[in-house]
């Protein structure tokens, strides 16, 4: 009996070893949790078709598919058109690399093509997109996943011919415009950096929806600086300044992130960029990089003027066109 016991016991020692660890979820989704729902055919389903649902993660597995499988992973888009989540997520389940991509957040009217990529591409973020990334966790975290949307993922999307027919905002910005011709030497540059500004500001105004104070503005950064890194999701205005300094930062997105050095691939002071900043309203940079930062977005109000004012990508901006 007691050899039976001891058999039976390892038995079910092994069987715990070896089944599948349950799904590790991110956290509540690209959006705060919330109770917003969209059905088909519902009248406030004013965003995407399910056509072009389909086509934005038709492009990003095309892409991805690959860049993932180098990695040793899996690429899974769950296509749940017909659940009326506001919302996006993401899973690691072994080597499954798992996003979970609702219709009802497609089906909101604030949601172009472009705007989706962006969502998309953060749920990719979360998967590859580097340092820093949550406490003892696989993932970047919020600020990263927003920051490697546009300075990598959005890039690789926008730059393929198939996606020039997305939905986007009818109308430019200005200040991306300004700002994207002084960051980037050549014009399919700026203007691939003005169209992911754009859909930054596509996105923010799904945020503004669910009440999270006035519609973000791209010349309106988040004066918060804040004491360490914060893994959570950042304040609208913050995340719409993350979005932004990703698209300006002129480093290519063919240089890949690290997992372990937030340096790599991207804009640091310490390179000697002074756009394109992980902004500073989530971002504690290290160190080394915070006696030389020209453009501290997430500054004081007065501080983030006089960077904006030495900044080569801001240099072109009408003062008058500035509000603070």
């Amino acid at each position: 009996m007691r050899r039976i016991l001891i058999a039976l016991s390892s038995a079910a020692l092994f069987a715990l070893l070896v089944t599948p660890q349950a799904p590790q979820l991110v956290d509540d989704g690209f959006l705060p949790e919330n109770d917003m729902k969209i059905p088909v055919g519902s009248k406030s389903a004013k965003g995407m078709s399910e056509a072009q649902f389909n086509k934005v993660l038709d492009k990003v597995e095309a892409l991805y598919g690959p860049i993932i499988q180098e990695k040793g992973g899996v690429l899974e888009i769950n296509r749940l058109w017909e659940d009326s989540t506001v919302n996006a997520s993401t899973q690691r389940i072994g080597n499954r690399y798992i996003l979970n991509m609702y219709g009802g957040l497609a089906r909101h009217d604030a949601i172009t093509q472009d705007g989706f990529a962006l969502v998309v591409c953060h749920e990719l973020g979360h998967q590859v997109g580097g340092a820093p990334k949550y406490a003892y966790q696989w993932a970047s975290n919020e600020g990263q996943a927003d920051y490697y949307a546009s300075l990598k993922c959005m890039r690789k999307v926008f730059s393929s011919a198939s996606t020039k027919d997305f939905s986007r905002m009818a109308a430019s910005d200005p200040v991306a415009e300004q700002a994207c011709a002084a960051a980037h030497k050549s014009a399919a540059q700026r203007a691939l950096c003005v169209r992911n500004a754009m859909a930054g500001l596509s996105v923010t105004g799904l945020f503004a929806s669910f009440g999270n104070g006035p519609a973000p503005k791209l010349d309106t950064p988040d004066p918060k600086v804040v004491a360490s890194t914060q893994d959570k999701h950042p304040a609208s205005q913050c995340r719409l300044d993350t979005y932004f300094q990703g698209s300006l930062c002129p480093v290519s997105a063919s240089k890949d992130v690290s997992d372990d050095d937030a340096a790599l691939g991207t804009c640091t002071a310490s390179q000697g960029h002074s756009v394109g900043l992980r902004p500073r309203c989530w971002y504690k940079p290290p160190s080394s990089e915070s006696l030389n930062i020209a453009a501290k977005f997430g500054a004081p109000a007065a501080d983030v003027k006089a960077s904006m004012a030495k900044s080569g990508a801001f240099s072109q901006l009408n003062n008058s066109s500035v509000v603070w």
